[in-house]
């Protein structure tokens, strides 16, 4: 598993202060306000920042980093990744997941068949989608459900669907 867990990108600067705009990858979108540190990695590597103020704007997280006091300095973070510790996070819900640990499990059927791997997973309103990729590349798109999903194992890095009619 990942030490780190992505939970946003630095789109632009916002305002005269130094503070960046944050596209969230969150579904909690006010986890921002728990964090008082947030590391920041790009091209250059990965640094601790503290966290002076968050607001939110339009969906989006406005950050002011201890340090970064005007729009020049902000603007050298655009494109850059905001990580936590996730060692640092608090447990999840029982059957919720980090999409990060479920790239690239194996998905076989309720039959033993083995479909294709996680390749991707988002996000329509009412629930996720799993798009699965077998060795030819052939996408399957299964609904994030419990007639669908019936086990995952992180540790044997598969998951366990049943194909309800319709979907292939």
């Amino acid at each position: 598993m990942t030490k780190y867990l992505e939970i946003g990108q630095i789109v632009n600067t916002f305002g005269i202060k130094g503070m960046v705009k944050v596209n969230p990858f969150t579904d909690d979108i006010r986890r921002f306000d728990k964090l008082k540190t947030i590391y920041i990695e790009n091209k250059k590597g990965r640094k601790e920042y503290e966290i002076e103020e968050v607001k939110y704007h339009k969906g989006m997280v406005l950050i002011k980093l201890k340090g970064i006091d005007n729009p020049e300095q902000a603007d050298l973070l655009r494109q850059s990744y905001l990580l936590v510790d996730r060692e640092k996070e608090e447990p999840l819900e029982k059957g919720v997941y980090y999409i990060v640990d479920l790239l690239g499990l194996e998905v076989y059927t309720d039959n033993n068949e083995l479909l294709g791997t996680i390749d991707d997973i988002f996000n329509t309103g009412s629930n996720d989608v799993y798009v699965v990729k077998d060795e030819l590349g052939k996408q399957i798109l299964l609904p994030g459900i419990s007639e669908v999903i019936k086990e995952i194992n992180l540790e044997k890095k598969k998951m366990i669907v049943h194909l309800i009619k319709g979907l292939i």
